[in-house]
């Protein structure tokens, strides 16, 4: 993008200022900036395309994740940006990067319409010093954010005006019709899942990390809701990163250079860390305000569920300072099993834990959407379907070979591969309890601290994954979800129901992920 008219790399202050100058946002009481995204308060996935050329047409596994669009209609949307960004008066560019290890950046230029959007990308990529700005003029990746520009449906065949899309000919990102600032921040997500695998041997993951005293490193995926931030924000092990990762031959490392972080319903004594890293230079979206204005009213979603925050990492104090930790000894896959059927905490082998990675599991509870009366099972291949640009069975293959060529160039015995359950106990949701935090961080501990190692375990009848018999402070009655239910039959029934939802979910990836990992799925 070339114009005369563009405001390159201004500092936060500048940024803020330009935001309250134009009536945009307003300062809270700590100092952050509160702003409003519009109509948009999330993604929008189903207005997300890829352009489908030579590049693309073999490779992106198309459908209702990757809608493929034409590359007349891209170059149409980007001359319309580029025509409306002519005629501004100042446009906001970043020079930024992702992937903190530097042998695998990814370079990249945001030009944003709005400074807040701005201040969001130097918030959640990478920052350059003034040296590495150098290194960036080769830049390798192109961002438009313009919520002013809007598609044509009958003209560029898209559902509806606002659109997010991806090129990887022209290694540009446009997005238009939107000003949720999640677009900018996953679109550059769902270039790396592509980029890393395919061209670097990288396995992007949607998952946080963090590292312990002894140097070991864990990972903990999980969709929304099933404690990923609240359990890898460990005040005795050092964070990584709170969402996004890569895992290459020798090391963990995080793909962003800031936190995104939820706010509803946050407080100080939940969350302190995030609590505490809400100030100067970061910026709320879509927050209540209390009374007095400037006072955010966390409790609030008169706007909508998905308030957010974002903020440069190292707001938070307990960080490892160059983003990165070895090879990972233990993975979590978490889940809040709405259900009561799954164990609290279980270990699975190679082929279970591509079976489960590939089906992403967890459940939404009554209340929680519009329309939901009881527990529904949801599936998000590789704990992040929205951001694929490949075959799930492609992320999953890698992850059996990083565990094994990992175990190897670490010297570990093992990597330890978890299936946590942070959901119900004793019955379904409205019937069992929800398993207490303090019992899954207790059962984590002792994971991480290899005091699961040695104990006795047996085998679930229907997942086959191996429960422990005891754990360090936690009672053994929790352990086997079977025992913790009134009625041994009606557990054993809904069992049954849950291990076909596993199957016809997993029945479109059967074919590419192969026999071995299809047949470690549960049985009925």
């Amino acid at each position: 993008m070339q114009h005369s008219n563009i405001k390159k790399n201004l500092k936060v202050s500048a940024l803020v200022q330009d935001t309250i100058r134009d009536d945009q946002g307003k300062l809270s009481d700590t100092g952050a900036l509160i702003i409003n995204t519009g109509k948009f308060t999330g993604r929008s996935p189903k207005d997300r395309y890829v352009v489908k050329d030579e590049k693309t047409k073999d490779s992106v596994d198309w459908g209702a994740v990757n809608i493929p669009i034409s590359t007349e209609v891209f170059d149409d949307l980007e001359a319309r940006i580029n025509t409306y960004a002519s005629s501004m008066d100042k446009i906001y560019m970043r020079d930024a990067y992702a992937c903190a290890s530097r042998k695998y950046r990814i370079n990249i230029k945001v030009y944003t319409e709005y400074p807040w959007q701005n201040l969001f990308a130097y918030n959640m990529f990478l920052r350059p010093d003034g040296e590495q700005i150098k290194d960036l003029v080769s830049d390798e990746w192109s961002i438009l954010a313009f919520p002013s520009v809007t598609a044509d449906p009958k003209i560029h065949g898209t559902r509806q005006d606002n659109f997010s899309i991806i090129n990887f000919t022209k290694k540009k990102i446009i997005i238009g019709g939107t000003a949720y600032t999640g677009e900018i921040k996953k679109g550059i997500f769902s270039v790396l899942n592509y980029v890393l695998p395919t061209q670097r041997k990288v396995l992007p993951m949607h998952c946080s990390a963090n590292v312990g005293t002894k140097g070991d490193t864990a990972l903990f995926f999980g969709l929304s809701g099933t404690g990923k931030t609240t359990l890898s924000n460990d005040p005795n092990r050092r964070l990584i990163g709170d969402d996004e990762h890569g895992w290459s031959s020798s090391n963990v490392f995080n793909l962003e250079g800031g936190c995104y972080a939820k706010v509803i319903d946050l407080s100080e004594n939940k969350e302190p860390q995030i609590y505490k890293a809400i100030r100067y230079g970061a910026l709320l979206e879509n927050i209540g305000l209390k009374e007095d204005g400037h006072t955010p009213d966390y409790h609030d979603s008169s706007i909508t569920q998905n308030t957010r925050v974002s903020y440069p990492i190292d707001h938070i104090d307990n960080i490892m300072y160059n983003s990165r930790g070895d090879l990972p000894k233990n993975i979590f896959f978490l889940t809040c099993d709405a259900f009561g059927i799954l164990p609290p905490i279980s270990k699975l082998n190679k082929e279970q834990t591509m079976y489960h990675f590939i089906s992403g599991y967890t459940a939404k509870i009554a209340g929680t959407e519009a329309g939901i009366t009881e527990p529904q099972a949801t599936f998000s291949a590789c704990f992040g379907s929205p951001f694929l640009p490949l075959h799930p069975s492609v992320y999953a293959k890698m992850l059996g070979e990083k565990i094994e060529d990992s175990m190897r160039a670490g010297g570990h015995e093992e990597i330890n591969v978890w299936l946590v359950n942070t959901g119900w106990t004793g019955g379904s949701y409205g019937i069992g309890t929800r398993i207490e935090l303090s019992y899954t961080r207790a059962m984590i501990k002792a994971a991480l601290n290899g005091e699961l190692d040695n104990v006795e375990y047996h085998e679930h009848p229907n997942f086959r994954i191996e429960i422990p018999r005891s754990c360090p402070d936690v009672p053994n009655a929790i352990l086997n979800p079977r025992d913790t239910w009134r009625n041994e039959v009606d557990y054993d029934t809904e069992a049954t129901k849950l291990v076909r939802l596993f199957h016809n979910n997993f029945k479109k990836y059967a074919e590419e992920a192969g026999e071995g990992i299809t047949d470690a799925g549960p049985s009925v």
